[in-house]
């Protein structure tokens, strides 16, 4: 596992730069805290958005397919037109009544399975399973969580403690169990499900024979810091069963995967065939806008509600709640789920048609418009596969076109485009990772 926190940055004296961006670089190192990395080799400056292209000082647009903020991308006029006119009325807490705040719960909550018909309004998908821990640590008496081994869940406190991904010097909670998912040790899809409810019954043995329980299975249904291992559909069925057996609830960590990104499904747990208990929401859930919210069952929802005191006076402003709300209708409206499935399909076809020519294509996988792209041969070392990894994404850079990396080893090109992506846009990202790759072998 690598050390790096963010190998895919910019590293000073590594890169000659413009003395404009330069000089801003040594002015933010001034003023901002360490912990601030720039993106890529060669960091970008955007001065503005629209749709699928961000565009630099100088005018040249790059392809944004990283993004999953600006789900219905950068700058939605439709979003903005509604952020703008809410604002302009009155921007108030939910201590107030307000109708908009009402009629958005239901249409959201009308989203998800009949089961799950309680929301509560947070600020960030950081908040969202902060909040969604207190709720199980207190309704199911445990304390134990389970999470992937290479899982992250947020910046609190709270969830940084539960979020392996955030490096070693980050300390784990105690009451924190990792379960290895199959695909990146190598199980069959027959084999996944026993495998998967195997690891979680030893989490399971383990924390109740400590006397801490089982308080939460903390799970994103794409498992897209894990590098985006999320087949065979239903394999995590097992598990789940046997923490709820356990007493411990279900959380669905739904901030990347949520809202249509699967194409199939509006929600990615469905894709398992699952009923979580809690459902954390966040990031493209206002398309930018700083809302998020955790959706439940009523009686841990209930309980949580009635013997605990969650106060946020910003969470569910009557601002975030019209981005919102004109988010859904957009989704619900415009079709975008086909869509997603539709370039989805045509990414597939694409990569699997390249694959032949490009050793360096090792695997794909994919739900709608979330792709892991492994990069590197089977036998190659890892530190090699890394290598070529970080060196296609920034020759995208390069040549206009933005992806990431994601997985233990960073050696999977994350690739997870705004959902209203056309097919001129697979098609471009196609021509260039083509163009990447040539470059790179030669």
């Amino acid at each position: 596992m690598t050390t790096d926190l963010m190998p895919n940055r910019f590293r000073p004296g590594e890169t000659v730069l413009p003395p404009r961006e330069a000089d801003l670089i040594a002015r933010r190192d001034a003023v901002l805290g360490a912990s601030y990395r720039l993106q890529y080799r060669k960091p970008v400056h955007f001065v503005r958005g629209e749709g699928m292209w961000l565009y630099d000082p100088d005018g040249r647009a790059y392809l944004d397919f990283y993004n999953n903020v600006p789900s219905l991308g950068h700058c939605n006029p439709e979003v903005n037109a509604a952020m703008a006119d809410q604002a302009g009325r009155i921007s108030a807490n939910t201590r107030y009544l307000e109708p908009r705040l009402v009629e958005y719960a239901e249409r959201l909550t009308a989203t998800f399975p009949a089961e799950i018909d309680r929301v509560v309004f947070t600020c960030t998908g950081s908040e969202s399973n902060d909040l969604a821990l207190r709720i199980a640590r207190l309704t199911s008496g445990g304390e134990g969580v389970i999470v992937s081994s290479y899982a992250y869940h947020g910046t609190s406190a709270a969830v940084a403690a539960v979020s392996p991904n955030l490096g070693d010097a980050v300390q784990l909670s105690p009451f924190v169990r990792m379960v290895s998912l199959p695909g990146p040790e190598g199980i069959s899809d027959a084999q996944a499900a026993e495998y998967f409810e195997a690891q979680i019954r030893a989490a399971i043995h383990d924390l109740k024979r400590r006397g801490i329980g089982v308080a939460a299975l903390l799970f994103d249904s794409i498992f897209s810091s894990d590098g985006v291992w999320i087949d065979p559909p239903g394999f995590i069925a097992a598990g789940v069963e046997a923490v709820r057996a356990a007493g411990g609830l279900i959380i669905a960590d739904e901030v990347q995967p949520g809202f249509g990104r699967t194409g199939t499904h509006m929600w990615g747990f469905e894709r398992h065939g699952i009923v979580p208990d809690l459902v954390t929401l966040g990031k493209p859930m206002g398309n930018g806008f700083p809302i998020g919210a955790v959706v439940g069952r009523k009686a841990p929802m209930e309980r949580f509600g009635v013997t605990a005191r969650y106060s946020n006076t910003f969470a569910g402003n009557t601002v975030g709640i019209a981005c919102a709300d004109a988010v859904l209708t957009i989704i619900e409206r415009d079709g975008i789920r086909a869509n997603v499935q539709a370039m989805g399909n045509r990414l597939r076809s694409g990569l699997e048609t390249m694959m032949p020519r490009h050793h360096a294509l090792r695997g794909i996988r994919n739900s709608g418009l979330f792709f892991g792209i492994d990069i590197g041969g089977q036998d190659d070392p890892r530190e090699s596969r890394r290598k070529l990894a970080l060196d296609v994404v920034n020759a995208l850079r390069d040549d206009g076109v933005l992806i990431s990396t994601t997985g233990a080893n960073e050696d999977t090109l994350k690739v997870r485009p705004p959902l209203i992506c056309e097919a001129e846009h697979v098609d471009l990202f196609l021509s260039k990772l083509d163009d990447a790759l040539t470059g790179l072998s030669g």
